[in-house]
């Protein structure tokens, strides 16, 4: 039930005929900021004051009039220069409740299905995940949730950096530097060993004089385009290990996906797809290169050096020809960092060119993650952080502070929970950011008890279970046969109302692409409930009538901050 657009529809019904277009004025229909000036406000008589040559007061006066009440809103306040604000009745929130209760769904219902290409992750393969890729990783795989649990036909692929600069310079140092010994004990971290070596004995990119490894290289990376055997049988062999501790890391965040189509998957492809544009007159031949010829305000793309060499383009342009022609989408959502917005901008251009204009193709961007010192998180020694080591340190946080509140609790337990509590904090932590802001990682802060962060949910939720354990009382009725519940207090009132929001807070985060509405929304939750949980006894209630009521109330409660919990990717504990 999307409380905002039942309101949004009954305003587009008063305001018909007041304007050629309602749309503006119906968008500024919201939720309150402040409960006192009602649950929902309206400040598009001021607009359309303009336009109608009248004042504000009068129009919302006339808007007020054609405002369809029904059994929904009590009679509307006109506030200010000309606010209107709305109350909702309480028995029809109460009713909805119920309603709610009912539902496996919590009575949100599913959209108008579109199949969605979701490409997240996109690690390059011959190393181990670092940091770097946490946020892509992460944001993603809460999108993909968030739009499956809406309706949508959604296919995640992970297209890996499986064919690039790294291989050549893996396959320089193996044949130097490995350790055989260390390679069988431990391939991956071996190879990332190889990868750090070679990689220091390169020049700096601003270096402009020639380097002799940087030329090494790329000769062993042409080697293995160009099908070398020797070079491909050592790229068959990394790669097993490298795809297995990559999808190790998945496994503990709780990431899969449907396909990883790295880049060596399109190579054969790319002859024919610069062919096909230059035989349909999209692509031209330039100097010794060939490329799409893109907006005024742009550069055109190459999708072919003079070298014959291919680009990110190509293989982006191949990468979308096989997913419209295999999955016919109806958008293409790419999770990557803010950095690559130019790179996106030109694509989005080229493939517009070549023909795909029906799908809408989006940069999902994302800032930074920032250590203290507010430049981007690294070692001590300046290299970028295994993002196995970040996780292992936030459970080390989250079981220290598990055994400190809850020491009774058997080992293996305590193990459990301090898993999902330090991975839930980490990706919270991301997650209730703006996703276009950089944010500075801070155990303490994600760990906290207090605040918006997943531990607090997650606490919230617990301890919203030990009522039940403590009342020995049956979640099961309060979901088959719900009572009516009673709604006298302004506490129980409240939180009601935040419970009722949740289909619109689901509706708004897939609009923007935003998992920080959600995070917003189980902040605005927690704090009506602890509001409630204070003053409102619940297994102590007054009459056994208030008690059930009131167990409803929290039931609904555990039930949307684990169903929002769950959308983001973090797990909820019974005890913790």
């Amino acid at each position: 039930m999307n409380l905002l657009a039942q309101i949004q529809e009954r305003f587009r019904t008063a305001l018909a005929g007041l304007a050629p277009d309602v749309e503006p004025f119906v968008a500024m229909v919201k939720p309150a900021q402040d409960a006192k000036h009602g649950d929902y406000q309206a400040n598009c008589a001021m607009s359309l004051a303009k336009s109608l040559v009248k004042k504000p007061r009068e129009v919302a006066e006339q808007i007020k009039r054609r405002l369809p009440l029904g059994d929904f809103l009590l009679e509307p306040e006109i506030a200010g220069p000309g606010f209107i604000n709305l109350r909702l009745q309480v028995n029809w929130i109460a009713q909805q409740l119920r309603e709610m209760a009912k539902s496996d769904r919590l009575a949100v219902h599913a959209q108008a299905a579109k199949t969605i290409v979701i490409d997240f992750s996109s690690p390059n393969v011959a190393k181990p995940l670092h940091v770097g890729h946490l946020r892509s990783t992460i944001i993603g795989d809460s999108l993909t949730r968030l739009l499956r649990f809406l309706g949508h036909k959604v296919i995640t692929d992970n297209h890996l950096g499986d064919w690039g600069k790294q291989f050549g310079i893996l396959l320089y140092g193996y044949r130097r530097y490995v350790d055989a010994d260390a390679f069988r004990a431990d391939p991956v971290r071996e190879l990332a060993r190889i990868y750090v070596k070679v990689r220091k004995e390169m020049k700096d990119d601003d270096d402009k004089t020639p380097d002799p490894v940087d030329d090494a290289a790329r000769l062993e990376t042409a080697k293995l385009h160009a099908g070398d055997e020797e070079n491909l049988r050592l790229w068959k062999m990394f790669m097993p290990f490298s795809l297995e501790e990559i999808d190790k890391i998945y496994r503990r965040l709780e990431v899969s996906f449907d396909h990883m189509h790295g880049e060596s998957f399109y190579n054969d492809m790319l002859p024919g797809v610069v062919a096909d544009l230059l035989q349909k007159g999209i692509a031209q031949r330039s100097d010794g290169a060939v490329i799409i010829s893109l907006d005024e305000d742009q550069p055109p793309s190459i999708i072919q050096k003079r070298d014959g060499a291919f680009t990110y383009t190509t293989s982006d342009l191949a990468t979308i020809k096989y997913r419209m022609e295999t999955w016919s989408p109806d958008a293409i959502l790419y999770v990557v960092g803010v950095p690559q917005s130019l790179h996106f901008k030109n694509f989005f251009a080229a493939a517009r060119h070549a023909g795909y204009t029906l799908v809408d193709l989006r940069h999902i961007s994302f800032g930074s993650v920032l250590g203290e010192d507010r430049r981007v998180l690294r070692t001590r020694d300046g290299g970028t952080i295994d993002l196995e080591k970040l996780l292992d340190e936030a459970v080390e946080h989250a079981r220290a502070i598990v055994d400190e509140n809850s020491a009774e609790l058997p080992e293996a337990e305590r193990k459990e929970i301090a898993e999902a509590v330090g991975i839930g904090a980490v990706k919270y932590a991301d997650l209730s950011q703006n996703r276009n802001s950089d944010y500075v990682f801070n155990w303490k802060k994600m760990l906290a008890m207090d605040g918006n962060t997943a531990t607090y949910m997650q606490y919230a939720y617990a301890r919203n279970r030990s009522i039940f354990r403590k009342g020995n009382v049956a979640a099961v009725p309060f979901r088959t046969d719900p009572p009516l519940p009673v709604l006298d207090s302004p506490f129980e009132r409240a939180l009601a109302l935040q419970i009722l929001r949740l289909e619109e807070t689901l509706v708004a985060a897939v609009e923007d692409y935003q998992p920080s509405i959600i995070t917003s929304y189980l902040w605005d939750v927690a704090k009506s409930y602890s509001g409630f949980f204070q003053n409102c006894p619940v297994l102590k209630a007054e009459t056994p009538a208030l008690r059930d009521s009131r167990l409803l109330l929290s039931d609904l409660t555990a039930r949307v901050i684990q169903l929002c919990l769950g959308l983001l990717g973090i797990r909820t504990v019974e005890r913790m």
